[in-house]
């Protein structure tokens, strides 16, 4: 539970016990902005969250007809950071998490107050080759789930690919890269694909489908190939995954519970298959909920 925006969000502050007796003869009777669906009461250190139903009409303030708890003090925990953003579905979660069992209210960036409870959000592996460090599609996904291009609560887990690892599996005297990166190291002699360095004992080439045709059509001959892939590394265990593969020009496509960007993926794209992997999982309808 995130409500959609913390101008649906208001907080009173209040002289009496925060129980759900003292809640319901209290807020009988009372009004409240039209905007409000949720009240953040506040007594000294004790918060209570309740949703309310307002009378209809176009008057500011409406009388409130039901109301429902959401939580007491007793599973309610107070949050102020000025690093989160309460918009932000991703950031708010991973307090959740934090907090496993209780609402938390939050106050954060800008002093904006809301609040989450109970929201498992959608887990999304993030798999991508390293070095360097950061991967390039674990950045790129973090700058979208912060750009308020995907509202869904999505949160990452880095699965690095270490090129570092595959050397261990080259028996030939030198090892080839596709590029030079930060961090590759190697006790054979290292080249470069995109160097295109004279050869002069067997190699062995890490990289994917298009670096073996690129060093087929450069030296007129194949090579033994590790395949660094992370499309074709990927897992096929059902998990939702997004991965980088040369094979993709634009845009993005569905594998399966896996979405594949360019190698040169930018934000937009990246956040288009982030949504297009989650939002055919969710179900159609509004929510539905019980009024005391």
């Amino acid at each position: 539970m995130i409500p959609d925006h913390c101008k649906d969000v208001s907080i009173r502050e209040v002289a009496f016990a925060l129980t759900a007796d003292s809640i319901a003869n209290n807020v009988k009777g009372k009004k409240a902005y039209t905007r409000t669906e949720f009240l953040i009461l506040k007594n000294e250190r004790d918060f209570a969250i309740i949703r309310v139903e307002k009378k209809g009409g176009k008057a500011l303030f409406r009388p409130i007809n039901r109301f429902e708890v959401i939580s007491l003090p007793s599973n309610t925990v107070y949050v102020e950071d000025q690093q989160i953003d309460v918009l932000n579905a991703s950031q708010m979660v991973k307090l959740s998490r934090e907090h496993a069992g209780k609402a938390v209210v939050v106050s954060g960036m800008f002093n904006h107050l809301s609040f989450v409870k109970d929201e498992p959000g959608f887990e999304l592996r993030v798999m991508d080759v390293v070095p360097p460090h950061p991967s390039k599609l674990s950045v790129l996904v973090n700058k979208a789930l912060g750009s308020f291009l995907i509202d869904l609560p999505v949160i990452p887990e880095i699965e690095n690919i270490d090129l570092n690892d595959f050397a261990e599996d080259v028996k030939t005297p030198s090892i080839m890269y596709p590029c030079r990166a930060s961090g590759l190291v190697s006790d054979r002699t290292v080249l470069f694909l995109d160097e295109t360095p004279e050869i002069k004992e067997q190699c062995t080439l890490v990289g994917c489908d298009l670096s073996r045709r690129i060093f087929r059509s450069t030296y007129g001959k194949d090579i033994a190939n590790v395949n660094m892939c992370p499309k074709d590394l990927a897992p096929k265990d059902g998990l939702p995954r997004i991965v980088k593969c040369c094979r993709i020009k634009d845009g993005y496509e569905l594998s399966g519970s896996t979405a594949v960007v360019p190698w040169g993926a930018t934000v937009k794209d990246v956040a288009e298959a982030i949504r297009a992997l989650f939002e055919r999982s969710i179900p159609n309808g509004s929510e539905s909920w019980s009024l005391s």
